[in-house]
């Protein structure tokens, strides 16, 4: 099978995934695949998960072979078992007669969750909220899943791989969600951006998938074949491809120190500027894992210096994640609490 982006005059990604007979093969070819006329999927897991507070499908198979892949044991080599669409349909009508909170097309983000809760329990475990919650939503919306506390929201997440160069299986997989739940959920995939052109795009908004959680793992083009083994050319059009054909949108990037710091964070935010001020971003803070497990994380005053340099580029929705990672003090949290609730 020819790879559909070269049909686009575009190279393959870096998607040679471990078989287990110890071959290395196409994502595509090994976890995807086509049975009387429907598509079945590799997927490794599906479950509310946290802080995202949507169902999650954690997918094997992936385009990119990111140095800093959290999710290798799945993405990167054979891990799971084979779900029909339908099969995937079924379980997400399933989630659906369970949701708690229902959210606008505008908020079908992961951003969005981080200001609805705080995912402690307090309000279950000492029957009373913490401090520090947002008390947008009451004790009987907080459900307990495999990854903690929080909210259900009526949002179904593609995760984990990433082959939207296939893009007839996410429009026909959203297709069948949508049918199965009423339209009641909303469809976000989570990806790397590296296959939404805007003829793929298209295909995908046919298909009635609703939103992007775009990581943009670097602006500079041989940072990111470092990081990554693709150019970024296609990531960094997307954005405007995305919002271009009305899909809701979140870019996240990260401070991954010697790789991608504060003079890169300030040119991914002023293309997104340059598409739209509003549009939802999240900075995470790197910690060591996979290929990258000798690099550190950032300091608490790098990530507020990249923090006040994509504001000063205009962003106006910005985010700090993975706290814990930088913010190591009562004091620095409070900061970069004091730093969310402007927005």
């Amino acid at each position: 099978m020819k790879c559909p982006l070269i049909n686009q005059g575009l190279s393959p990604g870096k998607c040679l995934t471990a078989t287990n007979e110890g071959t290395l093969k196409k994502a595509c070819h090994v976890t995807l695949k086509k049975e009387n006329g429907s598509f079945k999927r590799l997927i490794k897991s599906i479950h509310l998960s946290r802080p995202e507070d949507y169902l999650s499908i954690y997918q094997s198979g992936c385009n990119h072979d990111c140095l800093k892949c959290h999710s290798s044991d799945f993405s990167k080599v054979i891990n799971g078992n084979w779900f029909s669409n339908n099969d995937i349909a079924r379980i997400a009508s399933e989630y659906a007669s369970q949701v708690t909170v229902v959210e606008p097309r505008s908020r079908a983000t992961m951003w969005h969750a981080d200001d609805l809760c705080l995912h402690c329990g307090s309000c279950i475990i000492y029957g009373k909220p913490s401090p520090q919650c947002p008390q947008k939503i009451s004790p009987s919306q907080v459900v307990l899943s495999p990854q903690g506390f929080g909210p259900a929201r009526n949002i179904v997440a593609f995760t984990g791989g990433d082959i939207t160069c296939q893009p007839e299986y996410y429009a026909e997989v959203s297709e069948k969600i949508k049918e199965a739940t009423d339209g009641n959920l909303w469809v976000l995939i989570e990806t790397n951006g590296y296959a939404l052109t805007h003829k793929n795009l298209e295909v995908l908004k046919a298909g009635q998938v609703d939103s992007y959680w775009l990581d943009i793992k670097a602006f500079d083009n041989k940072v990111y074949k470092k990081l990554c083994g693709t150019s970024n050319k296609t990531v960094l059009e997307s954005v405007a491809h995305i919002i271009e054909l009305g899909f809701t949108l979140e870019v996240l990037t990260l401070f991954i120190p010697g790789y991608v710091e504060t003079n890169q964070h300030e040119q991914i935010a002023q293309l997104v500027v340059d598409i739209d001020t509003t549009i939802p971003m999240t900075l995470l803070a790197f910690f060591p894992s996979y290929k990258l497990s000798n690099i550190r994380s950032p300091t608490f005053e790098e990530m507020m210096a990249s923090h006040a340099a994509m504001i000063g580029r205009g962003i106006r929705n910005l985010r700090l994640g993975n706290l814990g990672v930088f913010a190591r003090t009562p004091e620095e949290q409070i900061k970069v609490q004091d730093l969310h609730k402007k927005f």
